[in-house]
C-alpha cells in the first residue's frame, strides 16, 4: 500500500514538474507580451494624442482571441494540445514579425500596428484553451487552487514586471526593438512546449463512436455551463466584473500620460501589478479546502469599493492606491472560479468549456474596450472642460 503511495506521490510530482515548465515557458512569453502591448499603447497615443488610438490597440490584443477562443476550445479537446501550444506561439510571433515590418516601412502611422496586432490574437486563441486545459492533464486535483496562483502570477508578469522594464527600454530604444525581445520570447515558449512533448509516452487516442460535429461539441461546451446554475451565475457576475476591468485597462495609460511620462505610466502599472503578484503567491503556497464562495463573495465587494475610487483626481497615487487594492483581490476572484469551475467540469470538457467561459465573462471587457476612447474622446472630456456642458449646468 505504501508503495502505491510513494509511486502516485511520485507521479504527481513528475507531472508537476512537467507543468512548470510549461509555466516558465508562458511566464517569459507573457513579459514580451506585456513589452510589445506597453509600448504599442505608449506609440499609438504619441501618435496620435486620442485615448481612442490607445484604447483600439487594446481592443485589436483581445477581440479575435476572444472570438475565435471556443475554437481553440474545441480542437484543445480533439486534438494533440501540445501542437496547439506551439502553433499558437509560433503563429504568434509572425504576427508580431508583421507589426515590425510594418512600422519599419511606415513609422508616422498608427494603422499600421493594427493588423499584426489582430494576427498574433488570432493565434493566441488556439494557444491560450490548450494550455488551460492542460493544467488539469499534469496536476492533481488538491493542486488546482495552487496551479491557478502560478498561472495567475504568470499573468501577473505582464502588468509587474513589463511595464517597469518597457518604460526603461523605451528610453534607450525604439518600439521595433521590443517587438524584437516579444518575438524571441514566443520562441523560447514554444521550445519549452517541445521539451516537454518529447517527454510524454505516446497513447492510442480511444476511438469514439459518433463522433459530435465540431459545432455539436461547442454546443455541449455551453450545455454544460447552463446546465449547472451556480456556474453561470459566476461567469455572468465576472463578465460584469471585466468590464470594469477593461475600462481600466483601455484608459490608464491615457489618463496617466494626459498629465505625466511613460515610465510614471510603467511604474503605476506595476505597482498595481504587484498586488495582484502578492496575492497569486498567497493563493500558490496555501491549500485551500471547501472556501472558495466566501472568498469569492468578499473578494468581488471588495473590487467594487476599490474602483469607486480609482482616479477620482488627476494625480498618481490617486490612480495607483485604489488600483493596488483592487488588484490585489483579483486572484482570489479568479482561483476561486478556477476552483469551482474544475471540480464541476470533467477533464474532457475543460478545453471547450474554459473557450466558451473566456467568451462569456470577457465580452464585458470587449464592450469595455470598444467604448471607453469614444467617451473619454468625444464626451466625458468635452464634458468637463471649461465651457463644457457639466459646468454650464453646474455654474
Amino acid at each position: 500500500m505504501s508503495k502505491n503511495n510513494s509511486v502516485e506521490q511520485q507521479a504527481e510530482k513528475n507531472g508537476f514538474l512537467k507543468f512548470l515548465m510549461l509555466w516558465i515557458g508562458d511566464f517569459i512569453s507573457t513579459i514580451g507580451s506585456g513589452l510589445t502591448a506597453f509600448a504599442l499603447g505608449v506609440y499609438a497615443f504619441r501618435l496620435t494624442g486620442e485615448a481612442t488610438s490607445a484604447t483600439l490597440v487594446v481592443l485589436f490584443t483581445f477581440l479575435p482571441a476572444i472570438i475565435l477562443r471556443p475554437i481553440g476550445g474545441v480542437l484543445a479537446d480533439r486534438v494533440d494540445r501540445f501542437a496547439l501550444m506551439i502553433i499558437g506561439n509560433v503563429g504568434s510571433a509572425f504576427g508580431i514579425l508583421l507589426i515590425y515590418f510594418l512600422i519599419s516601412h511606415n513609422d508616422h502611422s498608427v494603422m499600421m500596428i493594427y493588423p499584426g496586432i489582430a494576427v498574433s490574437s488570432i493565434f493566441v486563441a488556439f494557444q491560450n484553451p490548450s494550455f488551460k486545459a492542460s493544467v488539469s492533464d499534469f496536476v492533481a486535483r488538491d493542486q488546482y487552487a495552487k496551479a491557478s496562483g502560478l498561472v495567475q502570477l504568470s499573468g501577473s508578469a505582464q502588468f509587474l514586471i513589463a511595464p517597469l522594464l518597457a518604460g526603461f527600454l523605451m528610453m534607450i530604444m525604439s518600439v521595433k526593438y521590443i517587438l524584437l525581445i516579444d518575438l524571441v520570447s514566443f520562441l523560447v515558449s514554444a521550445i519549452a512546449v517541445f521539451a516537454v512533448w518529447t517527454t510524454m509516452e505516446k497513447k492510442a487516442k480511444p476511438i469514439q463512436q459518433n463522433k459530435t460535429h465540431f459545432l455539436g461539441e461547442m454546443s455541449e461546451g455551453f450545455k454544460t455551463i447552463i446546465a449547472n446554475r451556480g456556474v453561470a451565475v459566476l461567469v455572468t457576475l465576472v463578465s460584469l466584473l471585466l468590464f470594469y476591468i477593461g475600462l481600466f485597462q483601455a484608459l490608464l495609460a491615457p489618463m496617466v500620460l494626459s498629465f505625466s511620462t511613460a515610465q510614471a505610466l510603467g511604474t503605476a502599472q506595476s505597482i498595481c501589478a504587484i498586488g495582484m503578484l502578492i496575492s497569486a503567491i498567497i493563493i500558490s503556497t496555501k491549500k485551500r479546502k471547501g472556501k472558495s464562495v466566501p472568498i469569492l463573495t468578499v473578494a468581488l465587494a471588495l473590487m467594487g469599493i476599490f474602483f469607486s475610487f480609482i482616479g477620482i483626481v488627476p494625480n498618481f497615487w490617486a490612480i495607483v492606491i485604489p488600483g493596488f487594492l483592487f488588484f490585489t483581490a483579483l486572484p482570489f476572484v479568479n482561483s476561486s472560479l478556477d476552483v469551482l469551475i474544475r471540480q464541476n467540469i470533467t477533464n474532457e470538457m475543460q478545453g471547450r468549456v474554459w473557450s466558451l467561459i473566456s467568451v462569456i465573462t470577457y465580452f464585458g471587457a470587449l464592450v469595455a474596450y470598444g467604448v471607453s476612447g469614444f467617451l473619454a474622446d468625444k464626451v466625458f472630456d468635452p464634458l468637463f472642460m471649461p465651457g463644457g456642458h457639466y459646468l454650464q449646468i453646474w455654474v
